[in-house]
């Protein structure tokens, strides 16, 4: 039960120069799914955005700068996430397919997990494995 908690409950928020780029990439080339997308005064700022992760948990964002939002004044692409999945090779091929950047190719690690790396346009980093923690 705890397992399945964190991944449902456990969202990091990230912060992107152009949030509506940042959610193509994720929904395109990662296979994450749009579940919201909040626009501001302009279409150009993102108040706030979801994008699930199919098996489970997912990640919050916007636009940086926002004087709204004490998290919009993180640094962009400063964000590391790790996303479980049973099938890392899928999702590796997705991100190759889309362009990805892949920062660390598929590996098997020393703690059980297979998994890899990828780096999204603004500099974020996102793992993908099936460690699923202690």
């Amino acid at each position: 039960m705890a397992d399945e908690q964190a991944q449902k409950f456990i969202w990091p928020c990230l912060n992107y120069a152009d949030a509506r780029a940042g959610m193509r990439f994720l929904v395109d080339v990662l296979g994450f799914e749009e579940t919201a997308l909040y626009s501001g005064d302009s279409e150009d700022v993102v108040v706030h955005a979801e994008a699930r992760w199919p098996e489970g948990g997912g990640v919050m964002f916007g636009s940086a700068g926002r004087e709204d939002s004490e998290f919009s004044s993180n640094a962009v692409g400063a964000g590391s996430v790790y996303v479980i999945t049973d099938d890392p090779d899928a999702v590796y091929e997705r991100a190759v397919a889309g362009g990805a950047e892949i920062t660390r190719e598929m590996e098997e690690a020393d703690y059980g997990s297979r998994g890899f790396t990828v780096r999204d346009p603004e500099g974020n980093l996102f793992s993908f494995g099936t460690y699923r923690g202690e």
